[in-house]
């Protein structure tokens, strides 16, 4: 596994980067290599599982300051970090990481470095999260739907069910504890000889070994498996938002639930409709003479087609609003409008004949026919008899 890529370099951002930064890299990331977009190219699935285990990471603020300080040893337990302690000066290799062991002989003072409190290796702990990318369409965004994604995820190995023995086994206590998952050190300090305690290292400070591991997961009591799953998607998502299927991520330890499965959406956008908010916003192209003497138009919605009386006069970039005809809500509470804008198109390529008739129609016209054009030549007027 020493070949992992960095997870900045994975998501193109410097180390350090904003949660929104790493937010905008992931989306920008996982939609380049989304296997609905490249189907068939394995290269893309592996970068797009890739860029899902980055973020993964960097989007939780505990993983991310682990993985800042130990690399990817400090977020995946079977990655081979190396041990070690602080030596040199103490000559025994004094360990500073048995701190809380020496104040705790002085009654586990220094702001509660208390070592003798230690968590229990054997209780549930809850799966990790998993997390990945779903494309859908503006109008699923707008009325739901439920779609599947593929997720490979741990799940408890059927063999042993998650006890890492082979079927008639079962783990053992620890000779080298007695069971307590913890050993007792003398190491020679600045201080004299002390004693501290740690982690037993046949046992791993669980209590317990296994002499026949499941030889379906190696002892791990964990499979990893590629499942598809269903997701709902509601109505009125909007494009960049994160969703969570609970209990779908990875599964626990101990008898621990499993973890979640989020999943953040990209909203492929419309040719026709744009979103802002809650609300949908459309151009309607009408005719020279309908903008004049006014007509019933037919207006596209997420709903289907609706009329709208357009009144004569229209002018060019007239906003109308139908109430209601936006997209619904995520709090269930109504829905957003839709706004429609009027393009009135001037027309070309007249003939001859059109363009006489056009010039009559102006030159029967006067100022009391454009309120824009008297009032604007009015303005000129006043300006030039200061």
């Amino acid at each position: 596994m020493a070949d992992k890529r960095d997870y900045y370099e994975v998501l193109g951002v410097q180390k350090g980067a904003s949660d929104d930064e790493i937010k905008k890299a992931y989306r920008k990331m996982a939609k380049k290599y989304h296997p609905d977009l490249n189907p068939g190219d394995a290269e893309a699935e592996k970068n797009f599982k890739e860029v899902n285990e980055a973020y993964e990471v960097l989007s939780d603020s505990d993983k991310k300051a682990r993985y800042d300080q130990f690399g990817h040893a400090g977020v995946d337990p079977n990655y081979g970090a190396g041990s070690g302690g602080y030596g040199g000066g103490f000559g025994g290799g004094f360990d500073f990481g048995d701190l809380g062991d020496i104040f705790d002989m002085f009654g586990g003072g220094f702001g509660g470095f208390g070592g003798s409190r230690r968590a229990n290796p054997n209780a549930p702990r809850r799966g990790a999260d998993l997390h990945t990318s779903l494309i859908i369409d503006f109008f699923e965004a707008c009325k739901g739907a439920r779609k599947e994604v593929r997720v490979t995820r741990q799940e408890t190995c059927d063999a042993c069910h998650g006890n890492g023995c082979e079927p008639g086994h079962s783990p053992q206590t620890c000779p080298e504890c007695n069971g307590t998952g913890q050993v007792r050190v003398s190491q020679r300090t600045p201080l004299g000889v002390i004693q501290t305690s740690r982690p037993c290292s046949r046992c791993g400070g669980k209590g317990t070994v296994i002499d026949h591991p499941c030889k379906t997961c190696g002892g791990s009591g964990k499979q990893s498996r590629t499942k598809t799953i269903e997701v709902n998607i509601p109505a009125g998502i909007d494009d960049g938002q994160t969703l969570a299927v609970r209990g779908q991520g990875n599964a626990g330890s101990n008898g621990g639930p499993a973890g979640d499965l989020t999943v953040t959406v990209t909203v492929r956008p419309d040719v026709l409709f744009r979103r802002d908010g809650f609300d949908i916003w459309c151009d309607i192209p009408v005719t020279y003479c309908q903008a004049v003497t006014g007509d019933k138009l037919v207006v596209p919605t997420i709903d289907g087609k609706v009329e709208y009386p357009m009144p004569a006069g229209t002018q060019p970039g007239t906003v109308f609003r139908l109430k209601g005809k936006g997209v619904q809500r995520l709090n269930g509470r109504g829905r957003g409008d839709q706004f429609v804008t009027m393009v009135v198109e001037v027309p070309k390529n007249l003939n001859k004949t059109q363009l006489e008739a056009l010039k009559q129609f102006d030159e029967s016209l006067n100022d009391k026919n454009y309120e824009k054009r008297k009032s604007f030549f009015e303005r000129i007027k006043d300006n030039f008899n200061k």
